[in-house]
């Protein structure tokens, strides 16, 4: 037989059996997959299945190209804006979520929830789309409240750049509203959050600015627009609250309500830490020292980091994130920093309250390290939610910073210009250049699971959470309405992750969908205890957390194998208060403020 036959026939044979090596590849790879899954359900009750293209998700953050002037630290610059805020904008019962680029013409994507598993962009249809131009700023991230009382919620989209206020029109278009709303003009904002800071039934609005509202990054006036040290800045952008006076209006207050700071606040998140009825403000500051601010009945806000015992270890915050960690009813707060083995550890925060806490004195203990929280690398987002439904709280944590040349680091230029004076410090042309090294990149991300006497166990990987890209926000929600917590993450410069959430069917949850009447139509604010073999766990309806990103709003409680619920109490931000007595398990429940 010739030489081309003995060819044709052997490739003529790998071509039959092509289809059956690749079946059989398949059931190897379904086999091993599924043989991960029982181990990981077995050991921790749930697993994650990374499937964004799967469920029609394919989008990427693109960062800005800033004014040249910072071509030799670009990518440390403009290394922010991958965000995602979780809504049901079309009130149809189905969380959808909103994602943000930065990229100078980028278009972000509203992705709506199809009922099936998957998800269809609509940005463009409902005019949220085309947010990003060097002439009015590029997004930084997005929140959601229903300011207007109206029924459905409307979007802030605070950017690096003038704040953007729309009004959702029936679930079928959004439009803009900034001037009229009376926002700023230009405002270099890395958080924002809604809270109804008197309790009058409409929403107000926290903004956070980083860089000073004075600063354009595409056409720079000097470069001397960096903090002013690495721990005590206090020259950055200035805070702001909005107090809405209905009819679409809002009138700028922080000054008159004692808000005045400097600080380059990464992170905002509210709650009523005291039992006062008011939402408490708590700011994560990069270089420098968190804020706390208590409400006082809503007439003013006094200003207690030091005293409170979470205002003097100046770090680099950059998550606000709050939950009942040990099922005590009183709230923690998780904030997240650096650590980078051999060079730097601040290590994360995890402030819980310490006894005797009143609406007179507050004081919290950071119980990081205790607990097994604390190092997280380059920490950015994070967020607490059941995972596995067995009645604790969790945390997933997204990291990584910049990712370029994984041989070479630029870590010991960065901390030259970390020990200078304020006025190396403060201009950006006496940073070294980054020349393509990368800044604590390619980290692993942390799921954290709570095992209720406080601990808490490392076990992203073995429970299928594996990227490294440079993950920044990171919201969770039950997107499939079966009552497990779905994460989704928007990573800088890289893809949105979509993470199912598959859990132990034999622990039972419960969700709440709280609406409100007399009190904000969101229920931002609204307060809820679940009470069942004799355990008590309080969650509350939150307008943003964590770092750029907002969870569902529907409160969610597992419960792990009990048989049945005591009773749920909900205190609602009117100071109404209302009891359900035994609500059925494994089901959303809808429920409506009483009048």
């Amino acid at each position: 037989m010739s030489k081309g036959r003995i060819f044709a026939a052997v490739l003529f044979a790998a071509l039959l059996s092509a289809p059956l090596i690749y079946r059989a590849t398949q059931a190897r790879r379904e086999g091993s997959a599924n043989r991960y899954a029982a181990k990981a359900t077995a050991a921790y009750g749930f697993y994650f299945t990374e499937c964004a293209n799967a469920s029609g998700i394919h989008f990427r953050h693109q960062a800005p190209k800033l004014d040249p002037k910072l071509n030799h630290i670009m990518e440390q610059i403009a290394s922010m804006g991958a965000a995602v805020s979780v809504v049901d904008f079309d009130r149809d019962g189905w969380p959808d979520f909103y994602v943000t680029t930065s990229g100078e013409h980028a278009r972000n994507a509203l992705y709506r929830n199809m009922h099936d598993g998957t998800f269809r962009d609509v940005a463009a249809e409902v005019g949220l789309a085309d947010i990003n131009s060097p002439e009015s700023g590029v997004s930084m991230g997005a929140v959601w409240g229903d300011y207007d009382n109206d029924g459905y919620d409307d979007v802030l989209i605070y950017k690096w750049g003038r704040p953007e206020l729309y009004h959702n029109d029936g679930g079928k278009h959004f439009t803009r509203v900034t001037e009229t709303a009376g926002l700023p003009p230009w405002v270099n904002a890395n958080t924002a959050i809604w809270f109804d800071y008197d309790d009058d039934g409409k929403l107000d609005l926290f903004l956070g600015g980083y860089y000073p509202e004075d600063v354009n990054l595409w056409r720079l006036k000097t470069t001397k627009i960096m903090p002013e040290s690495f721990e005590y800045a206090q020259n950055g952008g200035r805070k702001y609250l909005f107090h809405n006076l209905g009819g679409g209006r809002f009138e700028e207050v922080s000054a008159k309500l004692g808000i005045q700071s400097r600080r380059w606040a990464l992170a905002a998140v509210a709650a009523d830490f005291r039992d006062t009825g008011y939402p408490d403000l708590f700011i994560a500051n990069d270089y420098g020292v968190s804020e706390l601010y208590l409400n006082e009945k809503g007439k003013y806000f006094r200003e207690a980091g030091k005293e409170a015992g979470v205002g003097y270890a100046p770090k680099s915050g950059m998550t606000a994130s709050v939950g009942d960690i040990l099922n005590q009813g009183r709230y923690g707060i998780f904030v997240t920093n650096i650590s980078e083995e051999g060079v730097l550890v601040q290590g994360n925060n995890l402030w819980m309250p310490a006894p005797g806490a009143s609406a007179d004195k507050i004081k919290f203990e950071n119980v990081a390290n205790a607990m097994g929280v604390e190092l997280g690398g380059w920490s950015f987002g994070a967020q607490f939610g059941d995972l596995n439904n067995d009645g604790y709280l969790d945390l997933y944590q997204v990291n990584g910073n910049v990712s370029l040349d994984r041989d070479r680091s630029y870590w010991y230029d960065y901390s030259k210009v970390a020990g200078g004076n304020r006025a190396i410090i403060s201009d950006a042309a006496n940073w070294p250049p980054l020349k393509g090294r990368s800044l604590s990149g390619y980290q692993q991300k942390r799921v954290w699971i709570n095992d209720g006497a406080g601990q808490f166990k490392e076990v992203a990987q073995m429970v299928g959470v594996r990227d490294r890209f440079d993950g920044r926000s990171v919201a969770l929600a039950d997107f499939d309405n079966n009552g497990a917590l779905d994460a989704v993450v928007a990573n800088q410069r890289g893809p949105v992750l979509f993470y199912r959430n598959h859990v132990d069917p034999a622990n039972k949850w419960i969700e709440l969908e709280l609406t409100g009447r007399s009190s904000n139509r969101s229920a931002i604010g609204a307060d809820a205890r679940v009470f069942w073999n004799g355990q008590e766990q309080r969650q509350e309806v939150s307008g943003g957390s964590g770092f750029c990103a907002q969870n569902q709003r529907r409160l969610h409680f597992g419960l792990g194998r009990t048989s049945r619920v005591d009773r749920v109490e909900i205190h609602w931000p009117s100071g109404r208060a209302q009891t359900i007595l035994s609500p059925e398990l494994d089901k959303i429940h809808r429920v409506e403020e009483p009048e």
